[in-house]
């Protein structure tokens, strides 16, 4: 399951809003028998990185969007989460 443009607006944020929603994107991925939940970052959204670690998911690669983007130094990183529990 891919967990995609997860966002909060800045007013909201760091009150566990977008931890709340990356717990029910888990759940929701157990239930249907998922056996991992990816998603995609940029290098530059540190605290969306400390949350999806803290959560337990872990980066698997990196990737540019463009050539523009590599020249700039513009990474996107993927990570992924194996769910216990599933087949």
């Amino acid at each position: 399951l891919e967990l995609r443009r997860l966002s909060v607006g800045s007013a909201w944020r760091g009150r566990g809003i977008a931890r709340a929603l990356c717990g029910h994107a888990v759940a929701f991925a157990r239930a249907r028998g998922c056996a991992t939940l990816v998603l995609a970052t940029s290098a530059v959204q540190v605290p969306a990185q400390r949350l999806y670690h803290s959560l337990g998911f872990r980066r698997v690669g990196t990737s540019c969007p463009s050539p523009l983007a590599a020249l700039l130094g513009f990474q996107v990183y993927h990570y992924q989460c194996q769910l216990p529990g599933t087949q």
